[in-house]
């Protein structure tokens, strides 16, 4: 199978030589200008970021609005990785969550751990000196060239009937999110969908622990702070192979609830990789930001915890006052397409 490597505008000499390391093993098509572009449904694609000292590779999103243009499944089915750059160490991660959102929306799936983020003077390869006695620059080399091996044999297959999990903090006698989430539902009966409501004051947030403390409770299927995450959440998560994020937009952020779910999911990350399971999410905002949202998630779970993200993995809307979402024009069509899009592309 050949890789799309998409490279618009120029790179740097440390850029180049991560690429000659990560793809030279690799049959690739090189795509430079919009121009080049060929039909990329169904491809695996790679795709080499260079930021500049504002973090902007206008090139870049050049190439992606030329994608918009060709219609929404520009990248049905294609899977994707990315390798950015960025002259010092900031920007990495916001434009390269917002270039996997934007994607995402064009039909691209991205496996867990989908980046690699090369920060300036690889800065942010010095904890992994602890696992190889190699330089930062080396060490980078080998990650990249792992990440498109993992890309090139990920292979995700279909789960006839798979276990879904939907998570939220919220109230169904006011909320939108919740209402739109019951739209989706009802197409969803004949499969096994399980519900937690993470209500006020029963998950606290992590504390941070040190590593061999995380690691130590890890083992035991635990958390420092016990309750409600080991006894319901943590298990559920585990068992499930799809989990839908209810997410109402507050402060174009995930709620606080839901927010110390996912930092305390990092004892059942030291546990198991989360690699086959699937990332979706239910936004809904008063009046914007649902893509901020939505790019918190991506960079949360996709990015961070490693969870797969499938195509047009998010269903966002606007609703200002309580119980508005159902007028919304065509929405209970589009809750039925997401529900649809839930049930083919649970895959692991």
């Amino acid at each position: 199978m050949k890789l799309h490597v998409i490279i618009p505008g120029e790179i740097s000499t440390e850029l180049s030589k991560i690429l000659k390391a990560s793809i030279s093993h690799i049959n690739t098509v090189i795509i430079k200008t919009p121009d080049d572009l060929p039909n990329l449904k169904n491809k695996k694609i790679l795709f080499i970021v260079e930021l500049n000292e504002l973090g902007h590779n206008h090139s870049f999103f050049e190439m992606l609005l030329n994608l918009y243009h060709k219609g929404g499944d520009a990248l049905l089915g294609a899977s994707a990785a990315m390798i950015i750059h960025s002259p010092n160490e900031l920007h990495t991660k916001s434009t390269a969550r917002n270039i996997i959102f934007l994607a995402n929306q064009l039909g691209c799936r991205f496996m867990g751990h989908p980046m690699i983020e090369v920060t300036g003077n690889f800065n942010n390869f010095k904890t992994w000196q602890k696992t190889y006695n190699l330089s930062l620059e080396a060490i980078c080399h080998k990650l990249c060239k792992r990440l498109v091996d993992r890309l090139i044999t990920d292979h995700p297959i279909f789960i006839h009937k798979p276990k879904i999990l939907a998570l939220h903090s919220s109230s169904y006698k006011t909320s939108n999110t919740l209402m739109l989430w019951s739209m989706v539902k009802k197409h969803l009966a004949s499969y096994e969908v399980k519900e937690l409501h993470v209500e006020n004051g029963t998950v606290k947030d992590c504390m941070g622990c040190s590593f061999k403390t995380c690691l130590h409770y890890s083992k035991q299927s635990s958390c420092f702070y016990g309750g409600f995450m080991v006894e319901e959440v943590l298990p559920s998560i585990e068992e499930a192979d799809g989990i839908i994020w209810l997410c109402p937009n507050y402060n174009d952020a995930v709620s606080a609830n839901l927010m110390a779910v996912i930092n305390r999911l990092t004892s059942l990350y030291r546990k198991t990789p989360l690699y086959n399971k699937s990332l979706f999410s239910v936004i809904v905002s008063g009046n914007s930001g649902s893509d901020s949202v939505a790019k918190q998630l991506i960079d949360a779970l996709n990015i961070n915890k490693g969870f797969r993200l499938p195509p047009y993995f998010t269903l966002m809307a606007t609703a200002n006052d309580p119980k508005t979402v159902q007028y919304l024009p065509e929405i209970e069509e589009k809750a039925k397409t997401f529900s649809q899009n839930v049930l083919r592309e649970i895959k692991g």
